[in-house]
Order: C-alpha cells, then structure tokens, then sequence
C-alpha cells in the first residue's frame, strides 16, 4: 500500500498549481549527497515516520457480500496508518524555493479527504475516504530538526504531509451457504420404529435433529 501513497501524492503534487511546470517529484532522503546532485527544481517528499493511528481501531468482522446480497465471506476491518511525509523543495535560490513550496501548499490543501474514487485501486476497493493533514501539529512523529539531524543536512523549510490509510486485514473466512431448506423432524414410537413419514418444520431453519417419543 505505501508504494500506492507515494504514487497518489506523486499525482496530486503534479497536478494543481504545480500542473505543467516540469518540477520533478521525487520520495528519496534528502541528504547532502543526494542534494549536491540536484540539478533542476524538484519536490521531495520523503516518507520518514509510520505509525498506527489506534484510535481508529476497530473490533470484530464485516460481512462480504455478493451480487444478490447473500454473505460470502466475512473480513476484519482494516488497520489505520499514519504515513508522514517531509516535503520539501530543491532549486538553486531560496525565494525560488519559496515558491515551489507555496505551490505545494496550494495544490494540497484543498484535499483534505479523499473519496474513493480518487484513490488508486487497491485502496479505493475498500471503499473508504482518506484523510490528509498539510502542516499541521506534529504529535507522536518525530521533529523536523530530529530528522534533519538524522539525515546529515542542514535544516530547510518544509511541509509535514501525514496521510492516513487504511491497511486491509488478512484473512478473511469464509462464510457458510446459506439456508434454503426448513428442517425435518423425524418422529420415532417407543419400540424405535417410524412412526410415520418426515414431517417438514417449516417455521425454523435449523439442521436435521431426532427424537424419540414415550
């Protein structure tokens, strides 16, 4: 699933006010070897924390059902998970960096959730909205200074970008055909012979049982 993140913010950085402008979009650590190489304007957005938002946890199955609406199979929900993402941008002069990231800042805000249909086709074949977060409070992630630190490079401005999404749980099981037929109650006389034909129970659905009268 991450890789699919990378590509969803790939196409929403490439588009926008960024649409046409021949920016490249990359998602490498920005080191400063990795630096010294850039050669023509670039956004940057390096995926550098991964954490499981339980808060959204949740509990027990979901049916699966199909085109006639029967239960096919049941599924645990999905596990939610925060990717944070240090966007930057990479040109020769710091105003043209400014630029680039009031860009990127125009081009992300108005996506604050995402529907389905906007999504690749993994993560929209679960049906689920995704959230994003451009700039906001760092909580449980790790500080800017902390990464660049980390990173070997001098500190730049730069845009936290957290996307949460979900990650589907496995297995799912397999649910039991359901029922088409009513039960039949099998009646038997004391010396354990029938004492008559099967009669059909028709108000319950419930496995074929016997018994023995006295």
């Amino acid at each position: 699933m991450i890789h699919e993140v990378d590509q969803l913010i790939k196409n929403l950085l490439g588009g926008g006010a960024l649409h046409d402008s021949g920016v490249d979009v990359l998602f490498d650590a920005p080191t400063r070897e990795w630096a010294a190489r850039r050669n023509g304007p670039t956004i940057d957005a390096y995926l550098y924390d991964i954490r499981e938002d339980v808060r959204l946890r949740e509990r027990g199955t979901t049916p699966v059902r199909d085109t006639r609406g029967a239960v096919v199979r049941h599924r645990r929900p999905p596990r939610w998970f925060r990717l944070s993402y240090l966007v930057t941008a990479w040109t020769k002069r710091a105003e043209d960096e400014h630029r680039l990231l009031s860009a990127v800042l125009a081009t992300l805000l108005p996506h604050e959730v995402l529907a389905p249909d906007r999504l690749p086709e993994r993560l929209a074949a679960l049906g689920l909205s995704v959230p994003l977060s451009v700039a906001g409070v760092q909580n449980e992630a790790r500080s800017a200074a902390e990464i660049w630190s980390a990173l070997g490079g001098e500190l730049k401005p730069s845009v936290d970008l957290v996307v949460t999404v979900p990650f589907p749980s496995f297995p799912e099981y397999d649910a039991a055909p359901p029922v088409t037929e009513g039960a039949v109650v099998r009646v038997r006389d004391t010396t354990g012979a029938p004492a008559g034909p099967p009669v059909p129970d028709t108000a319950h659905a419930r496995p074929v049982r016997t018994g023995r009268r006295t």
